[in-house]
């Protein structure tokens, strides 16, 4: 069903409330968190940038079991939007506030997807007491030492084009630009674009520390998954060789061919296959 989200922003926003999927749901701070029952989760899951928590629902849906958090990131579906820089150390730190106020106690798996993932790396490494181990889908590779400074930036052109189409446009863009994703990933997809809050584009953006460095930090297993450069994933097969080398845990990378930066959308078979194995073994 659906539900209004945006009166206080003055725009009329509609947030997809999946009631069979996260029946428990609150708030810590200005963010919002969804479960999928009243016992702890073993896994948590960070969306990645323009998404939000109920896009990890097809996923979750085709994983019954497990016990499931998902939280929307600041400016992302319902969470508030702190005016303070956008950075991924404020994701991290975001993450941890959640995480530390769920019951249950030894840590959780932390799976993340693109900005989502590098939040996952931040608080893998900083705070191993919240992180059992951490599963990494298509992470940004960060920038050079010394070059994270804040900057401007504004919002990209594709999400802007989106947020002017009404939810059943963008479906069909969805669809039209992603022929090959599953049915039930574009409703969450398309509702998650008119859910960001454009105040975010006005905020200074700081890029990420270096990914090696953050694994290097890092202690607990990792696993990456990554596609093919040539459909989009930022992550090569060189890359993750060099994210093998330097990570100071147990590391392994799993390649899925033919699929882009999204990942589990393009492949969701793969995907499943190689985290069920990893949490197997790990949650």
């Amino acid at each position: 069903m659906f539900r209004d989200a945006g009166a206080d922003r003055g725009t009329r926003v509609f947030a997809l409330v999946s009631v069979a999927m996260f029946r428990v749901r609150g708030r810590a701070g200005h963010l919002a968190w969804y479960r999928t029952d009243e016992a702890p989760a073993d896994v948590a899951f960070l969306h990645g940038f323009s998404d939000s928590a109920q896009c990890w629902e097809p996923l979750i849906s085709a994983m019954p079991g497990i016990r499931a958090l998902a939280i929307d990131a600041r400016g992302h579906g319902e969470s508030g939007l702190p005016e303070e820089p956008i950075r991924h150390a404020a994701h991290r730190d975001d993450a941890a506030l959640v995480l530390s106020n769920q019951p249950g106690d030894g840590g959780v798996v932390v799976v993340g997807h693109s900005m989502g993932a590098m939040a996952a790396a931040h608080l893998a490494a900083s705070r191993p007491d919240l992180v059992r181990a951490v599963v990494l889908e298509d992470p940004p590779t960060g920038a050079a030492p010394g070059n994270q400074r804040g900057r401007s930036w504004s919002e990209p052109r594709w999400l802007a084009d989106l947020r002017a189409l009404d939810l059943p446009s963008r479906i069909a863009r969805g669809r039209s630009d992603e022929p090959d994703w599953p049915d039930d990933e574009l409703e969450p997809w398309a509702v998650s674009k008119a859910q960001v809050n454009p105040h975010l584009f006005d905020l200074p953006f700081e890029e990420a520390a270096p990914l090696t460095d953050l694994l290097a930090a890092t202690t607990c297993p990792v696993l990456l998954i990554h596609g093919d450069t040539e459909r989009g994933s930022l992550i090569s097969a060189e890359y993750a060789e060099t994210c093998a080398r330097v990570a100071a845990g147990e590391f392994q990378a799993a390649h899925i061919a033919g699929a882009g930066h999204s990942v589990r959308r393009d492949n969701r078979p793969q995907y499943i296959a190689a985290l069920t194995t990893f949490l197997d073994r790990h949650r």
